[in-house]
């Protein structure tokens, strides 16, 4: 009986331990995913390349270099975002010449960082 006790008693403090831990990261675009997504647009240097805030606002009045991207996630899907920064030249934004944005990020960004900005972007509504 004392060792049924124990194996019980172990098996359920495993269990809430592992649920307290959580999963990691978030896979399913939830909030880890956004807040890193955040992160990394703001950063001024990705890799090699100059970062997303360095040439796209969050303003929809500013035009940096790229097209401002304030609410984006209202006007395109998660796939139609992938698209855009994987394959720039694909849909042009009008007024803004192909190779305005780099084709360079299937290289410079994995495909979690990837997601991450997808994440983020999604959430500009």
């Amino acid at each position: 009986m004392k060792k049924l006790l124990f194996i019980t008693t172990f098996v359920l403090a495993l269990a809430m331990l592992l649920a307290a831990c959580g999963g990691g990261g978030d896979t399913a675009g939830g909030g880890d995913d956004v807040s890193a997504g955040k992160e990394l647009f703001a950063k001024v240097v990705i890799g090699t390349q100059a970062g997303c805030s360095t040439c796209h606002s969050l303003d929809a009045g500013t035009v940096i270099v790229g097209p401002s991207i304030d609410g984006v996630g209202s006007r395109l899907s998660a796939d139609e975002l992938r698209e855009s920064i994987l394959d720039p030249n694909a849909v042009l934004v009008e007024g803004f010449p192909a190779d305005t944005m780099p084709p360079v990020w299937a290289d410079e960004l994995s495909g979690e960082q990837v997601d991450q900005l997808v994440a983020y972007l999604l959430t500009l509504k």
